[in-house]
């Protein structure tokens, strides 16, 4: 079995592992399917790569088809959700439906389950937490210490094996820990791991990118993968190798590369984001940071607070959304603002001296826009944002951004926040040169 699983990653043909989660309130979008994601790193940290995720709902029938069509074309399957006491909890029932398999009781889990919940006498053969307790004959059980739903290791036909877990995401990575972990290395893993290094840029555009780097795209051993969210595209080096130090060293060479050839929009690595980067910069500088927000209502200040440590650096802001503030709180002049308008750079950079001034620290963002849907014109479209930025020994930068008009309200926000942030990074990483 363990050939079967060799360096997949390499062999087109060769049977893989697949994950399937299983409950109808993962289709209707109620809930994320965080689960799966989950379980695909930890499959990568055992040196398993697989090829395919599927999700089906609460019904028996599809259920049992599904499982079929899998065990013809993969030697391992994780299902997760589905093991509960609950009529829609079909999971057990129909893999085994799926190979014709009866199940019978396990007492000694039925005793488990009542030592874990509170039930009376009368209500104990009428419990449907019973259901629990049936498995596959030859089924390994997996023991549930946080929940009553345990889940099975099971061979049903040669060269296919099951394991099944609870949708719950706190049961469902405890059982895997104690028991998975060590039975997917002793059956299915080779001795190889799987490591990743993600390397995030900010104001370039993924397609830019794979066009500088064609021939890191073709590696096998690292691979190098871009894909982008909003307003950063991210890089993801993966290498294969015994260990987490020989992966390492596989990618260093390729890290070391891209950093040089894109110094200037590589801002971090793995779990950094700009505000995470910029804070610390200004923590190593011993300079502080504030804003002054129009049309990011608020979202600049949230995005540098959710960072631990915040406090270092960020002492507040003012956000003077209405016109009336901008005079009040921030002392832009209404002249100024009747003669450029809100949305001006003249407005942006008279909030940013003010509001450093005001609230006496070494570096204000100001930013003024147009989010939409409405507001715009012509001259001033939808998706324009001024920028100020205002620093030591009167330092100010002024930037003008376009969006498209085809991002809607909330897009327009976070990408102006992402260049806000991403802007203020470039002028600290400059003048520390």
């Amino acid at each position: 079995m363990n050939s079967n699983l060799k360096h997949q990653s390499n062999d087109p043909n060769c049977k893989g592992v697949e994950i399937l989660s299983i409950g109808t309130e993962l289709l209707l979008g109620n809930i994320v399917n965080t689960n799966a994601q989950w379980i695909s790193e930890e499959l990568s940290t055992l040196g398993l790569n697989h090829f395919r995720q599927s999700t089906v709902g609460d019904n028996s029938e599809r259920i049992t088809k599904l499982i079929k069509e899998i065990s013809s074309r993969s030697n391992l399957l994780i299902t997760t959700g589905g093991l509960g006491p609950t009529p829609d909890d079909l999971t057990t029932e129909a893999i085994a439906k799926s190979f014709n398999a009866t199940l019978s009781e396990r007492e000694y889990l039925w005793d488990q389950i009542k030592k874990k919940l509170s039930i009376s006498g009368s209500n104990l053969n009428k419990s449907s937490l019973k259901k629990q307790c049936f498995f596959p004959k030859d089924a390994q059980i997996i023991n549930n210490t946080r929940g009553t739903a345990p889940g099975m290791i099971w061979k049903p036909i040669e060269g296919f094996t099951i394991l099944t877990f609870p949708g719950v995401p706190s049961e469902m990575k405890e059982m895997w820990k104690e028991t998975a972990v060590n039975y997917i290395k002793n059956n299915f893993s080779d001795g190889y791991i799987f490591f990743s290094n993600t390397l995030k840029f900010s104001g370039i555009g993924e397609s830019t990118i794979s066009e500088k780097i064609d021939n890191l795209l073709k590696l096998k051993n690292p691979t190098v993968a871009p894909y982008a969210n909003l307003g950063e595209v991210k890089l993801r080096l993966t290498a294969r190798a015994k260990n987490e130090s020989e992966a390492k060293n596989i990618i260093n060479p390729i890290k070391e590369k891209l950093k040089k050839e894109f110094s200037e929009f590589i801002f971090g690595e793995n779990d950094d984001n700009l505000s995470s980067v910029l804070i610390k910069e200004l923590i190593k500088r011993k300079e502080s940071l504030v804003f002054a927000e129009s049309c990011s209502g608020g979202l600049l200040s949230s995005s540098i607070t959710s960072i631990p440590g915040s406090s270092q650096v960020f002492k507040g802001s003012i956000i003077s959304y209405s016109n009336n503030l901008k005079q009040s709180l921030l002392n832009v002049p209404e002249n100024l603002i009747k003669k450029f308008g809100a949305v001006s750079e003249e407005v942006a950079e008279t909030m940013a001296i003010n509001a450093k001034e005001k609230l006496n620290s070494d570096w204000c963002i100001a930013i003024s826009g147009i989010a939409g849907p409405s507001g715009g014109n012509k001259e001033k479209p939808v998706g324009l944002v001024y920028i100020s930025i205002a620093g030591p020994n009167g330092h100010i930068t002024n930037i003008k951004k376009i969006f498209s008009s085809t991002r809607n309200r909330i897009e327009i926000q976070r990408l102006s926040v992402n260049v806000c942030l991403n802007s203020l990074r470039l002028i600290l990483l400059s003048s520390s040169k």
